[in-house]
């Protein structure tokens, strides 16, 4: 087994480990305020911990970056898992089943594996860098879109957002170029759906490494195209994401978002 696939294997455990923790904590835990609208959950942690636990097992020498207080990289760190354990908080709080299990793992640089796991619909989406892209196992494509006219769109938007914020803005003038657009509540199974051809474009100005680092591999490894919201190069430490089925209709967007 490569060492690409042994990252894959143990990202693929690891997420299932951390969403069979989400499953049994439904309807048990307690919430409280991280701040406003943005809540947290013993769940949240509890998975965390265990993807961690499964990681570290395996790849000892691995820093981590995630969503719960986690950074421990250092400058000998050349590879670091970024892990949200939970994305979607607001909707598993509610019981509307859209979040997932989000792990990528960056080495010098470069992320080189991404695995979401959607534990309600059983459905595993996995990308290895130059290896293409999966769901349980069967290649994924993007839509192939190149029309915004045509186009599902799913947008972020900061928590709390109000009216007057460019997000917003940006989000109502999107719904006179697409032919739909939606506000989920789960980046990364958002970006899942543009890498799987369900939705053809995604974009949002307030997300961290953790939501973006598994969901940007998946997009690009099943023929999509990524950039920032200007359309210039992405970095997953700067919150500006745009992500299409094609690189045409990215570059239609960028104008249409501008």
């Amino acid at each position: 087994m490569s060492q690409a696939q042994q990252w894959l294997t143990a990202a693929i455990e690891a997420s299932h480990i951390g969403g069979k923790i989400l499953l049994d904590w439904q309807g048990k835990f307690s919430v409280r305020e991280k701040s406003r609208a943005n809540l947290v959950t013993e769940a949240d942690e509890a998975s965390q911990a265990a993807i961690v636990e499964c990681l570290r097992s395996r790849f000892p020498s691995h820093g981590f970056l995630g969503e719960e207080n986690l950074n421990d990289r250092t400058a000998q760190n050349e590879a670091f898992w970024v892990i949200d354990p939970l994305d979607g908080t607001s909707n598993y709080v509610h019981g509307f089943p859209y979040f997932a299990v989000s792990i990528g793992l960056m080495v010098n640089g470069q992320l080189e594996v991404g695995v979401i796991f959607d534990p309600t619909r059983n459905e595993t989406f996995s990308a290895v860098r130059g290896g293409g892209a999966t769901l349980n196992g069967a290649k994924l494509t993007t839509s192939g879109e190149t029309v915004p006219s045509k186009a599902f769109g799913l947008a972020s938007l900061p928590v709390a957002a109000t009216p007057e914020n460019p997000a917003v803005k940006r989000f109502l003038q999107s719904l006179n170029h697409l032919q739909t657009v939606q506000r989920t509540g789960s980046a990364a199974l958002n970006l899942a759906g543009v890498a799987a051809g369900r939705a053809d474009v995604f974009w949002s100005s307030s997300l961290h490494p953790w939501d973006m680092a598994a969901g940007v591999l998946l997009v690009t490894e099943a023929g999509g195209s990524i950039s920032n919201l200007t359309g210039g190069t992405f970095d997953l430490f700067v919150p500006s994401l745009l992500a299409a089925s094609t690189a045409s209709l990215r570059q239609e967007l960028v104008t249409v978002l501008a």
